[in-house]
């Protein structure tokens, strides 16, 4: 059998990009697919008002790296492009608590805290975690609230994955002794989630995958894996187990004609996410990978989210600078409340903007809205003829350990889903309304929600976890301990998807942990 790798890995956000470079490092040939585009520094967009760079609807002509995904229960935010989400996540690398390493589909199998440790610290290591130095108007608000709850000595800066010299400076290489890229220090634009355009961000295309492309690893960007299907022996016969390889089909992703090309690898890891890996197992098992584990889709968590805007009246204030998630604080033993900002000008999510309205029923919160309008109109069009929402805003981020889980199944054009376990995701969470009404009282503001949230109650999540998690077997997970797939052999699953139970907090930083031990029980290639 003639291989063009050894290693094709399907995605290049933090298990992907992982991946790529502790392979290369054992000496295996490896190629990283990517379905969005390669994006230099300078080339991202400077505020979110520039769609066709920022938000990836590859129908419209749009590649940019932030991606929304409406299903029933939940609303979905992930990044597109050479980096996955590290592109336009908000750097933040907190650890998870206790409650994380014994719950879940993988608990037992392993002292999971004990098993983690070093390859927290690797991930933490690589990533340039450091404790955020400058805490702004957006921070201090956030401080004010935790003083309130009675929490003030919970108040922390975030440990963020940005580099932090003179603002601007070019520097060599800070974190691999001289074998990674120039750097330049955090100006504290707040711009972060829209792309860094000041080389501060520590990015994987600045550390794991350009390290891994340094050492020989390839990157394939703008192509989609649409098949993986294991090739025929040399007698003919198709290996049940994959354990002669697979034949990977991929399809331009950005080009007007859809040109394919097959690939065929001695392995493959899986590293697209929940909505690319899940996705692609779901069509995959209807014909050419019959063989997998019926609990492909299940176990999906998010971290029980609730977004909520306040867009404050205090004009001397600029809650839009410093880095994009600067300080965090406990509300309760459950919860995580964090500021959020994006960079000035950025004042796109204002159009999908209402009052925060609660209410038991869709018909209910209408009503609300429409008697908000008419009776207190300036609080509602404030908002919408703001000059620069992002410097006049505070935007909270509440997230929760509690558990729940939907099932993502495939529908008729796309995948849907449905309530497994506990309470449906919900955007109407008391401690979320007391915590966005208390914000507001601080910078005399109005505490705004998404539409969607407001109209439908589905929540929006940046952190969808699960569906191909780590089981006893295959009637409990996807993936054994090791992240090996359940009924084959050289087949991998190393993302977000992987994750087996409630972090509660940003989970970035544990997928490149998990990725980093499940390599390591890779052996170096002969």
């Amino acid at each position: 059998m003639q291989y063009n790798y050894d290693y094709i890995i399907i995605g290049s956000g933090f298990g992907g990009s992982v991946s790529a470079l502790r392979l290369t490092e054992k000496g295996y040939r490896v190629l990283v697919i990517e379905k969005g585009k390669r994006w230099e520094t300078e080339a991202f967009p400077e505020t979110n008002w520039n769609l066709r760079k920022w938000l990836w609807l590859p129908m419209f002509r749009f590649h940019g790296i932030f991606k929304m995904t409406i299903m029933r229960h939940v609303g979905i935010l992930s990044g597109v492009g050479v980096g996955g989400g590290s592109l336009m996540y908000a750097n933040t690398l907190p650890r998870p608590r206790e409650t994380f390493y014994k719950s879940g589909s993988w608990s037992g199998l392993a002292d999971w805290k004990k098993e983690m440790e070093p390859h927290y610290s690797e991930a933490e290591r690589m990533l340039g975690a450091t404790e955020n130095p400058g805490l702004y108007d957006s921070d201090e608000a956030l401080r004010a609230v935790a003083g309130k709850f009675g929490k003030a000595n919970r108040f922390e800066p975030t440990r963020v994955a940005v580099f932090f010299g003179e603002p601007e400076q070019e520097v060599p290489d800070p974190y691999f002794n001289g074998e990674g890229p120039r750097r330049s220090g955090c100006n504290y634009c707040g711009s972060c989630m829209t792309g860094c355009r000041y080389n501060a961000k520590n990015t994987l295309d600045k550390n794991y995958l350009y390290l891994a492309e340094k050492g020989g690893a390839e990157v394939l960007a703008e192509k989609k894996v649409v098949r993986i299907q294991p090739v025929k022996s040399e007698d003919g016969q198709v290996s049940e187990a994959g354990e002669t390889g697979y034949r990977i089909l991929i399809k331009d992703s950005t080009g007007l004609l859809k040109g394919q090309k097959e690939l065929i690898a001695r392995s493959v890891i899986l590293s697209g996410g929940v909505l690319g890996t899940v996705r692609l197992l779901l069509n995959m098992k209807r014909r050419y990978l019959s063989g997998l584990s019926d609990q492909v889709g299940a176990q999906i968590r998010t971290n029980n989210e609730s977004l909520a805007l306040v867009h404050s009246r205090q004009r001397e204030k600029d809650f839009s600078k410093g880095v994009a998630i600067g300080s965090i604080f406990p509300p309760d033993e459950d919860t995580h409340l964090e500021s959020v900002r994006y960079g000035s000008g950025s004042g796109f999510w204002k159009l999908l903007g209402v009052p925060m309205t609660y209410g038991k029923t869709v018909v209910g919160r209408i009503l609300k809205l429409i008697w908000r309008f008419f009776s207190s109109p300036l609080s509602w069009l404030r908002i919408y003829f703001s000059k620069d929402f992002a410097k006049e805003s505070v935007i909270l981020l509440f997230m929760q350990h509690l558990e729940s889980t939907l099932r993502l199944k495939r529908g008729m054009l796309n995948m849907r889903s449905v309530l497994s376990s506990g309470p449906a995701p919900s955007a109407f969470m008391p401690l979320a309304r007391q915590l966005a009404n208390s914000t507001a009282e601080e910078v005399d503001g109005t505490p705004f929600v998404m539409v969607s949230e407001a109209i439908l109650g589905t929540p929006l999540t940046a952190h969808i976890l699960g569906g191909c998690v780590i089981g006893k077997d295959a009637t409990k997970g996807v993936i054994d301990s090791d992240h090996r797939v359940f009924g084959y052999k050289n087949l991998y699953v190393c993302d977000g998807s992987a994750i087996s139970a409630n972090p509660g907090v940003n989970p970035a930083l544990t997928i490149t942990a998990m990725t980093e031990r499940a390599i390591s029980k890779i052996p170096v290639k002969e």
